[in-house]
């Protein structure tokens, strides 16, 4: 993915790599303010482009230094957002082993793919929503994921509006609300900053950007009618791969055989993995890319493949 991808069909990459260049005009205004991986991209693209050409001369000058720095960058983001599943898949119940394949079956999906090679920003944007799920499942000492969701999802994305109100509520045991305000006005402080002085740059006015978030509201007609066709529905259910029948497939077999427990080996899941998808729906809806917006789900998919795991030798052997 990294060293194939034509760039010509992504209009995504291109803008953020001119980002990563300082050519925030060349960008669309719906990237243009989600700063934080160019420019560690850029940082990070500094020392590589000293020694690029004598490791790969094959390649041309240019921009590889730039997209292997984008590759590092997303690969440590990537890292430590499946890093907070595997943490969460323990809190409630997955054991380490069934934890840690979970991870990595989740890892296996083309979008995590498209997340690491390409000079996307869905990285951060994953490990935000990632970071607060953790912060939900594992309660008390989670403060300090929960708050680096709060600093660092109004810069990731802009739909991070739409999970705000999950993450207030799931997180009101974790830290009182007035906390939690306190570090989302710092979060939203430094968007401001960001818009201002990125549009001062350019010479952008403020209502573009207001303009371009409701226009994302008109593919919400396109999003419902391409989930109902035979290619929408191949692409929701690739999302994950055929690694998303094993928890369907366990809960089969438990019903089969209603001594194996008591109560469902997905007890320990309720409200926070509900309310996360349909957070997940709103973003599927309103960006009309239904398998990359469909990956934002793998904390808690990650989670209920992990209690699948733990429990598969004792459903089949029963």
């Amino acid at each position: 993915m990294y060293v194939h991808y034509d760039f010509s069909h992504s209009s995504d990459t291109r803008s953020y790599l001119h980002m990563a260049a300082g050519r925030f005009d060349s960008a669309r205004v719906t990237h243009r303010y989600r700063v934080l991986v160019p420019a560690a991209a850029a940082v990070v693209a500094r020392p590589i482009a000293q020694v690029y050409a004598k490791v790969w001369p094959q390649r041309p000058a240019g921009l590889w230094p730039l997209r292997f720095a984008f590759y590092l960058v997303n690969c440590l983001l990537l890292a430590a957002a499946a890093a907070a599943w595997f943490n969460a898949a323990r809190q409630i119940g997955a054991s380490p082993e069934a934890a840690a394949l979970a991870m990595l079956a989740v890892l296996t999906s083309r979008w995590a793919v498209y997340a690491a090679g390409l000079p996307l920003t869905d990285s951060l944007y994953l490990l935000v929503v990632s970071l607060g799920y953790y912060a939900i499942r594992r309660g008390a000492g989670s403060g300090w994921a929960l708050v680096l969701a709060l600093l660092l999802g109004p810069l990731a994305k802009e739909s991070f509006v739409f999970l705000l109100p999950w993450l207030l509520w799931c997180g009101r045991h974790i830290m009182p609300w007035p906390r939690m305000l306190l570090f989302l006005v710092f979060g939203l402080a430094a968007l401001f900053a960001v818009h201002w002085w990125v549009d001062a740059r350019i010479g952008a006015t403020s209502n573009q950007s207001v303009s371009n978030a409701f226009e994302h509201f008109d593919n919400v007609l396109y999003s419902l009618r391409r989930a109902a066709s035979p290619k929408g529905l191949g692409e929701l259910l690739s999302i994950f791969g055929f690694i998303a029948l094993v928890p369907p497939l366990a809960l089969w077999l438990q019903r089969r055989n209603r001594n194996v427990h008591q109560s469902s080996i997905f007890a320990a899941l309720g409200s926070p993995e509900s309310g996360l998808a349909a957070v997940v729906a709103v973003h599927m809806l309103l960006s009309g890319d239904l398998g990359r917006m469909g990956y934002l789900f793998a904390p808690a998919f990650c989670a209920s493949l992990a209690l699948a795991f733990t429990h598969w030798r004792r459903l089949v052997n029963a």
